[in-house]
């Protein structure tokens, strides 16, 4: 007697013999995907794991400056930065710069991400906006936006509008090109099928377009958000009394390392506070959509 087995493997049986049950099928990319079976999920949270890439970069810091290779001059250790930073959290210092920078940061990247979704939904939805405002964009784009620095100041001073301005031009970029291409890789077969069904114009940029852009609109955010505390540490050099590119900048005339090394790390925290925000985003707003998560 022969039998197929599940791969397709023809199998002799003997006559009388008892015939082998075909293993189950297995469901879902996750199950079929090479080394999953047999393996057990690791107990440990994912909030938790991911917390170790950072505090393995502190160990390494740690070491070069214990051991001598980096001088303490030139990179101040962990233990100098931890103890700069509670000596401004307590004199109230470090909370006030934290605070104006946050400031900034929103109000640019509430100009920017504005306006880059605006524009990636016009250029986006309409062949004629595309092809008279995407051009222009992209020449814009290629500009350095740091280089913009002498016009901004030209144009708003030296206030707290340029700076506001640098961060709201650094962030519409990213924002609308994601967008924009988000909307024009909406899958055509779900266009189809919503024509279909009788879904009008409205009714289908509103059910499929817009929410099938949902996933680039959220790459282009992440990208904005991080190049939003890149540029701040420039903009807060422009004739600023508070935030923590002017605390930075005070802190290189007295030769304050372990001040300007808090500065970046608390740009790097907030870079990846901001981006933990933008991944619960994701698990909100596309809970929908069931995507490989690795093996």
């Amino acid at each position: 007697m022969t039998v197929v087995d599940a791969p397709g493997t023809a199998v002799l049986v003997p006559p009388g013999a008892a015939v082998p049950a075909a293993p189950p099928a297995e469901t879902g990319l996750q199950e079929a995907w090479p080394g999953r079976r047999g393996r057990r999920s690791l107990t440990i949270p994912r909030s938790v794991r991911r917390l170790v890439g950072p505090l393995l970069l502190v160990a390494v810091w740690q070491a070069l400056t214990a051991g001598g290779v980096v001088s303490a001059r030139t990179l101040a250790p962990p233990a100098d930065v931890y103890r700069a930073g509670l000596e401004l959290w307590q004199a109230g210092e470090l909370q006030a710069h934290l605070l104006a920078s946050l400031r900034r940061a929103a109000a640019g990247l509430g100009i920017g991400v504005s306006v880059g979704v605006l524009l990636a939904t016009i250029t986006g939805l309409l062949r004629l906006a595309d092809d008279l405002v995407d051009p222009a964009v992209q020449v814009l784009r290629a500009v350095p936006v740091l280089g913009l620095l002498p016009l901004v100041i030209i144009w708003f001073g030296i206030g707290e509008a340029p700076k506001i301005a640098l961060v709201a031009i650094g962030t519409a970029f990213p924002v609308y090109v994601n967008t924009h291409a988000a909307i024009r890789g909406v899958d055509a077969k779900l266009v189809e099928a919503a024509t279909t069904f009788g879904l009008r114009r409205g009714s289908l940029i509103r059910h499929v377009v817009l929410p099938g852009a949902v996933p680039g609109f959220l790459v282009g955010l992440r990208f904005a958000l991080t190049g939003a505390w890149l540029i701040m540490i420039v903009a807060e050099q422009i004739n600023a009394k508070t935030g923590i590119g002017f605390l930075m900048n005070e802190a290189r005339v007295w030769f304050r390392t372990d001040i300007i090394v808090l500065g970046l790390v608390v740009y790097g925290v907030l870079g990846l506070v901001t981006d933990g925000i933008v991944r619960l985003l994701e698990r909100t707003l596309l809970s929908w959509r069931r995507g490989f998560a690795g093996s």
